[in-house]
């Protein structure tokens, strides 16, 4: 399968009114900030929202976005298996704000939920610490948990997938912000 096509911001601005933007993060991350009129469609409800996707590639060329461009490659790989052609902003919206553009954010926005790959370094870091502290003042067994996130690390890598991204991004401060805004209706 050939690598979907990515477009570095200056790219994407120079040609923004061609793009339906839609961005690929969980709801609590695109309350914090998102390129101005993008969708949001969290990478783990992209297959559900195929059809609607279909439909708006149809009047513009989809620009996925996320926070770094890895979740929006990933998406773009998944519509491209699906016959649906787009493009990833490489560096996100990380690189769309420090190319000086503007981000949107909702008018009465609650605080701002961090982005995943912060929450990933997070939780990874306190369950590695927690492991060895354990393991030393209660149980060598508790090293397992260290152990463990080590292996997942590696996984992650070969893969290019994220399960603890995945896990976070379902629990309520992540959603709870503000629901996905909806696309154009498709048929049916």
């Amino acid at each position: 399968m050939a690598t979907p096509a990515v477009l570095s911001v200056s790219q994407a601005h120079s040609r923004r009114e061609e793009f339906a933007v839609i961005d690929v993060r969980t709801p609590g991350e695109y309350a914090s900030g998102h390129l101005p009129g993008a969708l949001n469609v969290p990478l783990d409800r992209l297959t559900a929202s195929l059809p609607r996707l279909r439909q708006a590639a149809v009047d513009k060329e989809l620009l996925l976005v996320c926070a770094s461009g890895a979740r929006s490659l990933n998406a773009a790989r998944t519509l491209s298996e699906h016959g649906i052609t787009a493009v990833s902003l490489t560096g996100g919206t990380r690189a769309w704000s420090a190319g000086g553009h503007r981000l949107d954010h909702p008018a009465e926005g609650p605080r701002a939920v961090w982005a995943m790959e912060r929450q990933v370094r997070l939780t990874a870091g306190t369950i590695v610490l927690l492991g060895l502290l354990l393991g030393l003042l209660v149980h060598p067994a508790f090293q397992l948990l260290s152990a463990g996130i080590g292996a997942g690390f590696v996984f992650s890598a070969l893969t290019d997938t994220c399960g603890m991204a995945v896990v976070l991004g379902k629990l309520p401060f992540n959603r709870r912000l503000q629901a996905p805004l909806p696309l154009p209706p498709g048929p049916g």
